[in-house]
């Protein structure tokens, strides 16, 4: 199978976090950067509201999904190599992120879609790790095996975190190699309708 997680949900209809989130950008980088932000389905490449640690506690920096090389745009790290690889081993020791999000997408082997949110939340936040690559400030979701609630749809599943969880991923740069060996909550799953069409 591909890596998982291609496509997330930024939806501030449905979350009030996220709705302080672009409240937030709007009050740091203006009224248009906050309009400019995507909303909905949100794609590699778009450049989105991630969480990176201040002394002011988490606040929402804008940057672009994806590590972009001279071959490709990498949207995921591995959580079990992402440590030794070159590509991610700095970002991953020193400058996590936290990617808010309201669910995610995927699609099985059979093209059937899927919708993953946290229960009980109407948000999902995401553990990433940040670099700026070519001069443009971007972000990567970290992957793990799939749990229980993913498996049937793929094996692998993004590495997401309980609301308690942000700040320590944030900060407590000893826990790293913990929090990249954890098993995620288990996730509410929905099917979507088969015309929706999100590849």
């Amino acid at each position: 199978m591909v890596d998982v997680c291609g496509r997330y949900q930024f939806s501030q209809e449905q979350s009030k976090e996220i709705l302080q989130i672009i409240q937030e950008v709007q009050d740091k980088f203006g009224t248009k950067a906050a309009n400019d932000v995507r909303r909905g389905e949100i794609v590699p490449g778009c450049k989105m509201p991630v969480l990176l640690g201040s002394d002011e506690g988490p606040t929402p920096e804008l940057l672009v999904w994806g590590f972009r090389t001279s071959r490709s745009l990498i949207i995921n790290a591995r959580a079990e190599t992402a440590l030794e690889k070159p590509t991610f081993a700095e970002s991953t020791r020193y400058q996590h992120c936290v990617i808010p999000s309201t669910g995610f997408f995927e699609r099985d082997g059979d093209k059937r879609n899927y919708h993953f949110t946290m229960p009980g939340s109407t948000v999902l936040y995401m553990a990433g790790i940040h670099d700026v690559r070519g001069g443009i400030p971007c972000f990567c979701i970290l992957t793990t095996a799939a749990n229980d609630s993913m498996r049937e749809v793929h094996d692998r599943m993004p590495l997401v975190l309980e609301p308690e969880q942000v700040e320590p991923w944030l900060y407590d740069m000893k826990a790293t190699e913990t929090f990249l060996k954890m098993t995620p909550p288990l996730l509410e799953k929905q099917l979507l309708d088969a015309q929706i069409g999100l590849w």
